[in-house]
């Protein structure tokens, strides 16, 4: 069948697409010879929420080049694709759906319901990104298609599996060795989805704010001298105050103030440290003091050097609250709103007071330090009021003119990074990884090799955030995800509990003591578990001190604690009216909170082969050989697969982490919707094909280098494709087929282009083996349009006529070939249609053999000969073309020295260079006016030009030319000679000037030769 005149992209790459996937050309092990090496990928799993974007295009890419190739080399290839439940993003976006159909929102319908909801929105779109990465070329084992909810106790037909089986054993085994643990710490909370959310899920921006200045008055109008000092000691300043002043960009949480901190080098306020002073806002009646501490947190040089401390809304205050044992005073509820629960201000104030005053006052969780005028209001109201209340009291720092000084200022505001409002730092119970028990493991497999982080500047980042890494917030207060299997049970601590009586009966004054004792007094049992009938005999255990005759028949599940104390309650008054043992029941309900999603995605490596299961697949592919990721995600998920699979089953999940760049626009600026330079991949599939994209993707993944990517670069790679197909139809229309073995050819022509594809092999072999991407693309961008769409081809094209043309057909259809299974890994689409169109082949070109071609094929003096030819031929082209020489013109090629190799290139290779370089047949001679010369190795050329050009115009133009060459290299030179710019610019912005500096330095000195070659004339 005769090709078409152009590659349709847009029908071939759906019907290929299914014609891979119906012969089940993906799968774990296709193609791999007997006994072969095994080679394992872990797709870096897509939120299910997501759809591809550039990034996801590099993402998958790289690896699918990796997995192509190792397939065609016979290895047994796994790349495993799969999917992240995403809690936050998943919830988000099932929520907003539910708003706009106009349906109750989750809370009224129950987390049952709400999680079927999800599920079934997963079922229904879940797949989204999935598909498009197969629209993309993406060779992933489909037929293992993971996901990280798979097999959960909601899960619906066709979502089976061990995942979930897998992360609740590790959460109990990690838990039950001390490495879990619940505690109550200051957290990231985003009050918008009412969670806990790690530092990374943080996105911290420079925001318009404002520094408000106030004073906070020393308890009983006491004074002290305030003394400033230059650098010198000489004073600049000196005054007697009755406060101490300091600067806050949140006044509402002034409000929540367990002390002041100066620093104790700090002469300036030596005289109070100890003294108390008094909070400038609530009522003042009830207005509270707190202490004077030092601490080496505040910087005596910044601000008024004296620093409020609100340990339950700041981290940095946090660590001072606990080092100086300052309570902890909430002030906020889970919305970020003012708390409206616990004691009175009144009650608070008074705890808080004693607090101060160095009383042990307990537990502080109760005490709600919100005035009630401002309880329920919204932070940011609060906060107006506060700035209100102060300022009126005239507590306000004023300025000479009696103003309130209040700075406008930037200030680095923390924002979640999916639902976009401030972070509020909160004081919650959470589960936390105690990191520093593990991570040591993660630290040494990349010190010691046995994980190698490429590119260099990664493994860096890597072990930083890794020295320094705290402990890990696991718990997210969400209904997707895993449910933490921890169950809770009522501490009645009964043992030695005798009735009033003495007759084992219980009436109801002793019942009330019991449940105010054992129940609201007392904290809680917990045991973690990965079903409810594992725990029972635990709680068994817990209770088995209560009084004779009590005994609990049955331990029950119930929803929550509340419901839990109503239950035993009833239960109890049953008993003690009935004395029937079976009445007495003892409810556990589960903690509501779900797992982060990067903790079961931590266990991606292990979950999707099958573990805890020994299974083939867990035997044969674990570890796995090399994970391609970006950088924004080692330290969400590469460096806890790492703690993760260390700890859990005592190995490196992959030998080699690849870490990519960042795609960025065509000028070099960060993609983003607010600035309108996102490119949709599925767009440049659409227009320029999916080979097209791939291709450009992939010339651009310099090692430690961000691609910068615009239409115009996938639409020069389109043309690309577009050129192999026009030199397959040229072959074709020649009588050209593939699919024969390696010829043997005689002639010089065919000989060397053998030869050239040997050096194009191992150079791509080269290349992928040390993850030089582009350097593959580049090379074969190089081999396949000049080496053989070019040169090639207008050599062969007068051996097709003659005793050579049986062998030129049989090379050239050998070398197609060659170029369609070098380039498929990185254009799948084109070179399977090419394959298949070109030959009677035993099989797609997926499972094609790798070109395994060592240097003894490299014919030296074929290699020698017409590499001599093409950069004659070229440097006659380039001077022609510098001289303004023009293209018709044919013009006569003096030889004014050569050598018996150039003399012999030269006799059996005139035709090819007089066609190709439009020049007449060479002749001995000497240069003489009106000439340039040109060069080969061993031999020197002489072109008359003078009669073709007009020498005046001619040097006129390039004296032009060199005086904006030279204009413009000045000024990049004088760029990179500027200290600021080295220092400040990018290394990629840098590395880029240098690159075009050199270029046009370049440029110069070839015009600058061609001006003196024409002066001569």
């Amino acid at each position: 069948m005769s090709m078409d005149k152009t590659f349709d992209a847009a029908s071939a790459e759906a019907r290929i697409s299914a014609e891979w996937e119906a012969k089940n050309a993906f799968a774990a092990g296709a193609n791999a010879k007997p006994g072969a090496e095994t080679f394992a990928m872990m797709m870096p799993p897509p939120n299910v929420t997501g759809s591809l974007h550039i990034g996801h295009a590099l993402d998958n890419t790289l690896p699918d080049i990796l997995a192509r190739w190792h397939r065609m080399r016979g290895y047994d290839v796994l790349w495993q694709p799969g999917q992240d439940h995403a809690g936050i993003a998943t919830q988000m976006v099932v929520e907003r759906k539910m708003a706009e159909a106009g349906e109750p929102g989750r809370r009224e319908i129950g987390r049952e319901a709400f999680v079927e909801k999800v599920w079934n929105w997963k079922q229904e779109s879940g797949d989204t990104i999935m598909n498009q990465l197969r629209r993309l070329g993406a060779s992933c084992d489909w037929s293992r298609n993971a996901f990280t909810m798979s097999g959960a106790p909601s899960a619906p037909e066709g979502e089976q599996g061990n995942f979930h089986d897998a992360v609740l054993k590790v959460f109990v085994d990690l838990y039950n060795k001390g490495i879990i643990y619940r505690g109550k710490r200051l957290v990231n909370w985003d009050p918008h989805f009412e969670t806990a959310i790690s530092d990374l899920e943080v996105e911290n921006r420079d925001t318009p704010g404002h520094m408000w200045h106030f004073k906070y008055p020393l308890a009983g109008g006491e004074t002290y001298e305030y003394v400033e000092r230059d650098e010198d000691g000489n004073v600049t300043l000196r005054e007697t105050r009755d406060y101490i002043s300091i600067a806050t960009t949140r006044p509402e949480t002034m409000l929540g103030d367990g002390a002041v901190a100066v620093h104790p080098d700090d002469a300036r306020y030596a005289p109070i440290v100890g003294k108390l002073c008094e909070i400038p806002v609530g009522p003042k009646e009830h207005r509270r003091l707190i202490p004077i501490i030092t601490d080496e947190y505040p910087d005596p040089d910044f601000g008024s050097g004296a620093v409020k401390i609100t340990g339950a809304h700041d981290f940095n205050d946090y660590g001072v609250a606990t080092r100086n044992n300052i309570p902890l005073y909430a002030l906020m509820d889970t919305k970020g709103a003012m708390r409206v629960d616990g004691l009175s201000y009144e009650e608070s104030a008074e705890i808080a007071t004693r607090a101060a005053n160095g009383e042990d006052v307990g537990d502080v969780s109760n005490v709600n330090l919100v005035p009630e005028q401002l309880r329920g209001l919204d932070r940011f109201e609060a906060r107006k009021q506060v700035i209100d209340e102060i300022t009126a009291e005239g507590l306000a720092v004023t300025d000479a003119e009696g103003a309130a000084v209040v700075e406008a200022k930037k200030i680095m505001q923390p924002f979640g990074d999916r639902s976009g409002v401030v972070i509020e730092p909160m004081l919650t119970n959470q589960w936390f990884v105690d990191t520093q028990r593990i991570v040591g493991p993660a630290l040494d497999a990349v010190r010691d090799g046995r994980t190698q982080i490429l590119p260099d500047q990664h493994r860096k980042v890597y072990e930083h955030w890794l020295e320094n890494i705290e402990p890990w917030t696991i718990s997210r207060q969400l209904w997707w995800g895993h449910q933490i299997p921890v169950w809770y049970g009522l501490d009645l601590e009964m043992r030695g509990f005798t009735d009033d009586e003495g007759d084992g009966a219980l009436d109801e004054v002793e019942l009330l003591e019991l449940l105010i004792d054992g129940l609201v007094q007392r904290g809680d049992y917990h045991h973690a578990a990965p079903h409810f009938e594992d725990v029972i005999e635990k709680f068994r255990d817990d209770i088995a001190g209560l009084p004779q005759p009590l005994e609990v028949s049955r331990v029950v599940e119930v929803a929550d604690r509340d419901e839990a104390v109503d239950v035993f309650s009833r239960s109890l008054a049953e008993y003690n009216l009935s004395q029937d043992p079976t009445k007495l029941v003892y409810p556990v309900w589960r903690d509501p909170d779900v797992l982060d999603t990067w903790f079961s995605s931590g266990l991606w490596p292990i979950g999707t082969l099958g573990w805890p299961e020994d299974t083939p697949e867990m035997r044969k592919y674990f570890p796995t050989d090399v994970l391609v990721t970006g950088f924004d995600i080692i330290f969400f998920w590469v460096a806890r697969m790492m703690m993760m699979q260390l700890e859990v089953v005592g190995d490196v999940p992959f030998h080699t982490v690849y870490v990519h760049g960042l795609v960025r626009d065509e000028k070099g600026a960060k993609m983003s919707k607010s600035k309108g330079n996102v490119i949709d991949p599925l767009t440049l599939v659409d227009e320029y094909g999916a080979d097209a994209l791939r291709f450009t993707l992939t010339s651009m993944a310099a090692m430690g280098r961000d691609p910068k990517l615009g239409p115009k670069h996938v639409e020069a790679n389109r043309n690309f494709v577009t050129k192999i197909w026009n030199a397959t139809r040229f072959a074709e229309m020649n009588g050209v087929r593939g699919g024969s073995d390696r010829p043997n050819p005689s002639h010089t022509v065919n000989r060397w282009i053998i030869s050239e594809v040997a050096r194009a092999t191992q150079a791509t072999n080269e290349a992928l083996e040390t993850y030089r991407f582009n350097d593959a693309a580049n090379g074969l961008y190089a081999f396949v349009w000049g080496k053989v769409c070019d040169w090639y081809v207008e050599f062969a094209k007068p051996l097709f006529d003659g005793e050579y043309a049986d062998e030129t057909r049989a090379t050239m259809g050998w070398v197609l070939d060659q170029c369609y299974t070098l380039l498929h890994p990185i254009m799948p689409f084109v070179t399977e249609e090419l394959w298949s169109l070109t030959g009677d082949r035993k099989s797609m070109l997926i499972h094609g053999d790798w070109p395994e071609l060592g240097r003894d094929v490299i014919d030296a003096d074929a290699d020698r000969q017409m590499n001599w030819v093409i950069q004659l031929i070229e440097n006659i082209r380039s001077a022609r073309a510098q001289m303004g020489v023009p293209a018709g013109a044919r013009i006569d090629l003096i030889v004014t020295e050569a050598d018996s190799n150039a003399r012999a290139a030269l006799a059996a290779n005139a035709p090819l260079i007089e066609r190709l370089a439009r020049v007449n047949a060479p002749q001995d001679g000497t240069a003489g006016k009106g000439m340039i010369a040109v060069s080969a190795p061993g031999a020197s050329f002489a072109l008359p030009i003078g009669d073709v050009i007009d020498v005046t115009a001619e040097t006129a133009r390039l004296e032009k030319n060199a005086a904006k060459t030279g204009k413009d290299a000045e000024g990049l030179r004088k760029r990179l000679d500027n200290p600021k710019f080295v220092e400040n610019a990018d290394f990629e912005v840098i590395e880029e000037t240098r690159q075009k500096l050199a270029d046009l330095d370049e440029d110069l000195a070839r015009i600058n030769a061609a001006l003196t070659q024409l002066k001569a004339m």
